[in-house]
């Protein structure tokens, strides 16, 4: 399907729900959405089925998402799949298009996973051990991930957006060769609630290319992307997300993790 008729199966398909994925902590329901001879395969979160937090306000978390997919929509990145807001069968709620990712198991790779465990001392060259830790059996496990720009790119947007859960199974790897971020409901507040499993290039300088990116996306928080915004989260919301631009762009170094909640736990 060409990048043409995608947005419009995506907003005006009827959307038929094949399944649900239950390790999920919000509804969430995977389905078709059909319109006409087109299909494509969706993720529906519908706000009625979002789980209340104590530090986020009720009914905000599918604004987040599709906020998010417009930050990086904004950078040029692509880091997140195509995410809308719209009607659905259990009523509104965030859509996102599906991502069909790499099966290591099936094609009987031994290469990890780009987020992944393994046994202490067995760090492939060239990764980063983020911690050791146990896992829930007790024994002793690395957390690991490449060192691949595709990645980097998604470490850099989640300080942008104030990732409050990026874990290793929210980072995607597709077979169309890209990675993509997904489970962006708890992004975007005003106080520093960073907690991700990406803190390999933690203290290190950002690419100038990247850099560039992110002071033109400051100059679009300011103009045309607040506006956009300003339907999905809060004034105070997006002038945080103005002020995390402007402050990576003049610093251009990642943020070091300042505490014990920086890392989700499970990461996966």
């Amino acid at each position: 399907m060409s990048d043409a008729t995608e947005p419009d199966v995506l907003l005006g398909g009827d959307l038929t729900v094949i399944g649900q994925i239950t390790t999920a902590s919000n509804a969430t329901l995977v389905c078709d959405s059909i319109l006409g001879e087109q299909s494509m395969r969706v993720v529906y979160k519908p706000v009625r089925g979002e789980r209340p937090l104590w530090d986020f306000p009720d009914g905000t978390l599918a604004g987040r998402e599709v906020a998010s997919y417009r930050v990086s929509e904004t950078l040029g990145w692509g880091v997140i799949p195509r995410t809308v807001l719209r009607d659905g069968p259990f009523g509104l709620g965030m859509v996102q298009r599906w991502v069909d990712t790499v099966d290591r198991v099936s094609d009987g790779s031994s290469e990890p996973e780009i987020v992944d465990l393994c046994s202490p001392g067995n760090v492939p060259p060239g990764w980063f051990e983020v911690l050791q830790a146990f896992d829930s059996e007790g024994e002793p496990v690395s957390l690991i991930h490449a060192d691949d720009p595709r990645l980097q790119r998604m470490a850099v947007l989640d300080v942008l957006i104030n990732n409050a859960d990026r874990k290793g199974g929210h980072a995607l790897e597709g077979v169309d060769g890209s990675v993509y971020g997904v489970d962006h409901g708890i992004c975007l507040h005003t106080d520093n609630k960073l907690r991700t499993v990406l803190w390999g290039w933690a203290g290190q300088t950002v690419p100038g290319s990247l850099i560039a990116d992110v002071a033109e996306l400051a100059t679009a928080v300011d103009g045309h992307l607040g506006d956009e915004l300003s339907e999905l989260i809060t004034d105070a919301e997006i002038a945080a997300l103005a002020e995390r631009a402007k402050n990576l762009t003049a610093l251009a170094v990642m943020p070091v993790p300042n505490g014990h909640r920086t890392i989700p736990w499970p990461p996966f």
